[in-house]
């Protein structure tokens, strides 16, 4: 995928919070911190690699790289007795898998890395049009991702019009009330 990560983060992050409000902004911060976090390899990719290795056979698109880190985290919250944050941890690892899953669209992710090589992808995007990247918006999947965006800005106009009233509402029960004069 090519844009659609980070609403489909949202999405994804959008029923978690609803369940934890007193944790809300912390689950969208890491659902979609998270959601986008596979490609920051992006700048190793550019800066330093020179584009030589493919950016999805670095370490941080292999699931199990991401397995071992949330339960590491989540061994350590435990430990320190902060169970209450699992939720973040938990919120995290699905982002990320989500991530690595929607790459798996039209691009190849080693789902069994280091176990086994095996590549995994669903389609595969002829090079046909220059820039490269013009083979990605002109591809099929692109609608995908459009759809996922409209989804996504349908629920955070929703959200976003809820949490307004709920301001409105609060607004009007804090103002001073008139005295009342009897009749």
């Amino acid at each position: 995928m090519f844009i659609a990560h980070l609403p489909a983060g949202y999405l994804l992050s959008r029923p978690f919070a609803r369940r934890n409000p007193s944790q809300a902004r912390a689950i969208f911060g890491i659902g979609l911190l998270c959601s986008v976090l596979p490609d920051f390899d992006l700048a190793y990719f550019y800066l330093i690699d020179q584009r030589r290795t493919p950016h999805h056979d670095y370490w941080v698109h292999t699931p199990v790289f991401w397995l071992v880190l949330a339960a590491a985290i989540a061994l350590l919250l435990i430990a320190t007795g902060r169970r209450n944050q699992l939720v973040l941890v938990g919120v995290g690892l699905i982002s990320v898998l989500l991530h690595l899953v929607m790459d798996s669209i039209a691009a190849d992710i080693r789902w069994l890395f280091p176990f086994a090589d095996l590549r995994v992808n669903l389609v595969h995007v002829q090079a046909v049009y220059k820039p490269w990247y013009l083979n990605f918006l002109l591809h099929w999947t692109f609608a995908l991702e459009l759809a996922i965006w409209l989804v996504a800005g349908q629920f955070a106009l929703r959200d976003f019009r809820a949490r307004r009233a709920i301001g409105k509402e609060a607004a009007r029960a804090a103002e001073p009330q008139a005295p009342r004069t009897p009749a």
